[in-house]
């Protein structure tokens, strides 16, 4: 058996009275893909921290290549050992390519930075490491893949073999995830490890050789995916049997001949044509389709962030207003947006501040806001939601995935809307946050809410009374519940209508 590329044992580490890990166990064979998986909270980003260098750990040693890992002030040892590609871009978005993979090291003569040398060494770099991006092209209009690309090739660049992606795909279409595994699979055969992150289990069995799971801050086993079937590695990270899961992903009875509340004819934008929806109350009513189908657009239009060209929208028979977030906010459309760290929360804000903010005028007048009353609505939702936190007072920073996202959709939930667009919920969460998640949708359809739901995962649309299709802008299926996962993908990808 080779020397472990990486290898960690008995990583312990503490933040005050909170254990975020009690032991930590990891051993990395060089270029495989090793999968690293376990619930929000189960430890993983206290590990990779460690991994990288950024944090010491309290007790424990981090190997690499059988040698100790260096001293942690010594940032140049590390960069040549390991990098960590994050799901928000280490970038700078306004730098181009070339200048984003040389900054602060770029090629100089006679004490000036060598602008054609830098164009030169970035296109050198890109090829060696097949991939194909323009190195003058300006990082903020990559798509996230490339984006990505570009990071794994900087971090190669130092010399470091040893790449951590975290969450790579919560943001890419199927298309993009097979593109992202294939360059992956490429890099692996050029001698380049990874350490795959993700909640998409299926993923682990595409991409990786070798799954680790922690569960409660401890590790928990370490086997080849081959030899793990898909429940026993859901119930290591759960600590339970799963054998329910497939009972509670039955959907309840449709909505049947209730009052359409939300009525959609002919909407038009750059982004999608003559769309006709409806939704009636108590019904859930999912979007799918690849990126650029419009399904995340035309979502978004519900919710006052776009104005269309053409078409109407009515809400309980009046207008929906378009471009206006407090106007469709007014108008009782709650919306849980697409990303959680750009849309969804203000990191420098409470838990009760982030949850309240959209109601503030129900909870005071003139203008002042009722602290009291500010504070037992948060503490009602943090109840509501099963927010793991110790109060409404605490910095949303501190939270895991799963309950910063339990916290964006609580401010949804805060309005008691009659129109609940929810786009991609779960990116991002582990498998209990998202089953309490998905359990709001199951009681905003017995509360009598109109539900919108956008996701890219097939678990997220099985709580749908039907699935509308888009393809390039047009909707073009629609799958009552109890569709088959084939089905839908073929639609999805395009398969079954030209």
């Amino acid at each position: 058996m080779s020397t472990p590329l990486v290898e960690a044992r008995g990583i312990v580490k503490r933040y005050g009275p909170t254990t975020a890990l009690a032991d930590g166990q990891l051993t990395v064979l060089p270029g495989e893909s090793h999968a690293l998986v376990g619930r929000n909270g189960a430890g993983k980003s206290t590990l990779v921290n460690i991994l990288t260098g950024l944090q010491p750990a309290d007790e424990g040693e981090v190997r690499f290549d059988g040698e100790p890992a260096p001293a942690l002030a010594d940032r140049d040892a590390w960069r040549r050992k390991v990098a960590c590609v994050y799901q928000k871009p280490t970038v700078v978005p306004e730098l181009t390519v070339a200048e984003n993979l040389f900054i602060n090291r770029q090629p100089l003569q006679r004490g000036f930075i060598s602008w054609r040398k830098l164009r030169t060494e970035a296109a050198d770099l890109l090829a060696t490491w097949d991939v194909h991006v323009d190195p003058e092209a300006r990082t903020a209009d990559l798509k996230v893949e490339d984006r990505q690309m570009v990071e794994i090739a900087r971090a190669l660049s130092f010399g470091a073999r040893f790449i951590v992606l975290d969450e790579p795909t919560a943001q890419l279409d199927n298309r993009e995830i097979e593109r992202l595994f294939t360059r992956m699979r490429a890099l692996q055969d050029s001698g380049v490890t990874f350490l795959f992150i993700s909640h998409h289990l299926q993923e682990v069995y595409e991409v990786c050789q070798t799954v680790t799971v922690l569960r409660d801050a401890r590790w928990i086993t370490t086997a080849p995916v081959a030899d793990l079937p898909r429940g026993a590695l859901v119930e290591a990270m759960a600590g339970e049997s799963v054998t329910e899961q497939a009972e509670r992903q039955q959907t309840a009875p449709a909505a049947g001949e209730a009052p359409v509340l939300l009525d959609v004819r002919g909407l038009t934008s750059p982004s999608y044509t003559k769309i006709d929806l409806s939704v009636r109350r108590g019904e859930v009513v999912g979007l799918a389709g690849i990126s650029g189908s419009g399904k995340i657009e035309l979502a978004e239009t519900m919710a006052g962030l776009h104005t269309p060209t053409a078409g109407t929208a009515l809400i309980d028979g009046a207008p929906l207003p378009f471009g206006d977030v407090r106007a469709a906010l007014d108008a009782g459309v709650g919306c849980v947006p697409r990303d959680r760290h750009g849309q969804g929360l203000v990191f420098g804000m409470t838990i009760g501040d982030n949850a309240t903010m959209s109601v503030l005028d129900r909870l005071g007048r003139f203008g002042f806001v009722g602290s009291d009353r500010r504070r037992g609505l948060a503490t009602e939702l943090i109840d509501r939601l099963d927010i793991h936190a110790e109060g409404p007072d605490q910095p949303v920073s501190d939270l895991s995935g799963g309950n910063a996202q339990k916290v964006v959709m609580a401010r949804a939930l805060a309005s008691d809307p009659r129109l609940l667009v929810l786009i991609n919920p779960t990116a991002g969460v582990d498998v209990k946050s998202k089953e309490s998640l998905l359990a709001r949708v199951d009681s905003a359809r017995e509360d009598g809410t109109a539900v919108l739901v956008v996701s890219d995962e097939l678990d997220d649309l099985r709580r749908c009374d039907r699935v509308l299709v888009l393809f390039h802008g047009r909707v073009v299926a629609e799958h009552p519940a109890g569709w088959r996962d084939h089905e839908l993908i073929a639609s999805i990808e395009g398969v079954d209508h030209g």
